[in-house]
């Protein structure tokens, strides 16, 4: 499955597309399933994640001022430059500033994982880019959009998020791998988990496009300028996270785990908000939902095509910094 996993991915994708548009109570349903499945695949990806090179990791402060300015300093840069074709729409501009300029804390450890990126250093690095993107997401709508738009920020979402996709299946992994250092049962458990990391990121992918196509479909006329925006932003960021990590001098795994980094956002934690947005701003979650969209299937395209670019080994320890 590992080697045929980017057709599976495609096809996962394909059927949650099907399912979401075709059966109309699906939607919802697969919505409830969205954070239990996210916390399966990243209690297997943690799993595959020793704690010891964790704790290294959070000493590795190049690579953590790297993902800090490419996504704190560059990011904002790219965003108010790709969005100025949408500026005069302005549900539409809010929705694309509420999710390209949070960096996301979860999935991007799996996708990292999957194309040999330093998921270690990533994960170490979540803290971090939580706690910023909370305290600079109001600065950045103020400068792009007003004042008037600050009010909406809520904490609870990114709370929330941080709490249940990374405390909770981080304390469980260690559990597991605490319990396979002394009892065959949790060997097997951690086997499992680890040859199944594809059908559950199949999982994830179908109940995450199932939950969220729908909302696309009733209004893609008016999301394609954004969708546009968001491929290009999927474009433009590879280079950027490649520029960065030339000039700290990142080994390959780093330098992977940064474009991943750069290059995917907080969608399904800046969903709630965009949802709690005022009436004139309703299109709003939509733009975030095509966002998400377009993410997933650019991530399908990265985990096959940046260990292409960024060649050499990725096997070696991910935490040195060489």
């Amino acid at each position: 499955m590992e080697r045929f996993q980017i057709p599976l991915y495609l096809v996962a994708l394909a059927v949650g597309a099907t399912v979401g548009i075709g059966v109309p109570d699906a939607g919802p349903v697969a919505g409830h399933a969205v954070t239990p499945v996210l916390i399966v695949l990243l209690y297997a990806t943690f799993l595959a994640v020793p704690f010891g090179r964790i704790g290294l990791a959070l000493r590795d402060g190049r690579f953590l001022l790297g993902v800090l300015v490419l996504n704190f300093v560059l990011v904002p840069a790219v965003v108010f430059a790709l969005t100025r074709v949408i500026a005069d729409d302005r549900p539409v501009l809010v929705g694309a500033l509420l999710v390209l300029l949070t960096p996301c804390i979860d999935y991007v450890i799996v996708f990292s994982g999957l194309a040999g990126g330093a998921s270690d250093r990533l994960l170490a690095a979540s803290p971090l880019l939580m706690l910023l993107q909370l305290a600079l997401l109001p600065l950045y709508l103020w400068a792009f959009v007003g004042s008037d738009i600050v009010g909406v920020i809520d904490v609870a979402p990114f709370a929330e998020a941080f709490a249940l996709l990374i405390v909770v299946p981080l304390i469980l992994s260690g559990i597991t791998q605490s319990v396979a250092r002394r009892h065959r049962a949790g060997r097997v458990v951690a086997s499992a988990m680890a040859a199944g990391m594809v059908p559950v990121m199949m999982i994830t992918l179908a109940v995450v496009v199932t939950s969220e196509i729908d909302a696309v479909a009733d209004q893609w006329s008016s999301l394609v300028p954004a969708a546009l925006v968001f491929v290009a932003f999927l474009v433009v960021m590879p280079v950027l996270g490649v520029g960065v990590a030339r000039i700290a001098r990142y080994d390959v795994a780093a330098t992977r785990a940064l474009v991943f980094s750069g290059a995917t956002r907080n969608s399904l934690v800046v969903l709630p908000l965009a949802v709690a947005l005022p009436p004139a701003l309703d299109l709003a979650p939509a733009v975030v939902v095509t966002q998400t969209l377009v993410e997933l299937l650019g991530m399908v395209v990265y985990v096959r095509i940046v260990p292409m670019v960024i060649g050499g080994s990725a096997n070696h320890a991910a935490v040195t910094g060489a």
